[in-house]
């Protein structure tokens, strides 16, 4: 899958969001809160719940804040009831972007993402617009550290991974959207240590951005930082040196 990892690479190099922990704890609260609401709070029956859980025990959630959010989710306790939206547009150069929401107040979100949209040069589009050009994938992220590129591909492969990349700290495997937690489990059994284990959504094709991307950078910046988003998915590219002098340039 030729170029799966761009987006998520420019997320990794970027790290904006998840630097915010308050921001994070909310995004994985909201996720558990659903999957336990959707599949149950048993977590060993519920893959998807499973999946959150490790994700936010990951950056250090506290167990209290778990368990709080699955009691909501099941209806243990009271709290907002949220629903799932994506909401499609474009950003500079036609780059196709989907934002993808978890709200009890949709008029509130969609104002805010169309105000996003707008004041980077960009437009929301109606459903279906863009979102035929991301295929819904599992990716998992595994630390390099010691550990041999052929080894980890093999292992993924043979868990029922389509894809594996390196790409600088992390390895980043892919899987069919249904499969993450069988591979994702296969892959702890075999003593890999996962840093990230999440549904994606990866571009069939991408859009050179090099000339625009500080615009665009600044309006995922201004998306992800929005109560209501959970994640924004984006087919541009940006070349490293781009990248880099941006970064060096927010740094000064």
């Amino acid at each position: 899958m030729s170029g799966h990892s761009k987006w998520s690479s420019i997320k990794h190099k970027k790290g904006a969001a998840d630097a915010k922990r308050g921001k994070l704890f909310s995004r994985l609260a909201k996720e558990i809160i659903i999957s336990a609401r959707d599949g149950g709070g048993d977590s060993d029956s519920n893959p998807r719940l499973r999946t959150a859980i490790n994700n936010a025990k990951s950056v250090n959630m506290p167990n209290a804040n778990i368990d709080r959010a699955i009691k909501r989710g099941t209806g243990e306790i009271d709290g907002a009831n949220y629903e799932h939206y994506m909401y499609e547009g474009y950003g500079q150069n036609g780059v196709a972007i989907l934002v993808e929401c978890l709200t009890d107040n949709r008029n509130r979100t969609v104002g805010e993402v169309r105000h996003a949209f707008s004041k980077y040069g960009g437009n929301m589009a109606e459903t279906g617009a863009v979102s035929w050009n991301f295929d819904q994938k599992g990716l998992i992220l595994i630390p390099v550290a010691e550990l041999d590129e052929d080894e980890v591909m093999m292992v993924a492969l043979e868990a029922g991974a389509e894809d594996v990349a390196l790409e600088h700290d992390f390895f980043e495997i892919i899987t069919g959207s249904g499969e993450l937690h069988n591979v994702s489990t296969r892959l702890e059994k075999n003593g890999y240590t996962i840093e990230k284990a999440e549904l994606t959504r990866i571009p069939k094709n991408s859009v050179k951005a090099d000339e625009v991307a500080e615009k665009l950078l600044k309006l995922i910046e201004m998306m992800e930082d929005l109560d209501d988003v959970q994640t924004v998915f984006a087919n541009f590219e940006i070349s490293d040196e781009v990248m880099d002098r941006i970064l060096d340039n927010s740094r000064s």
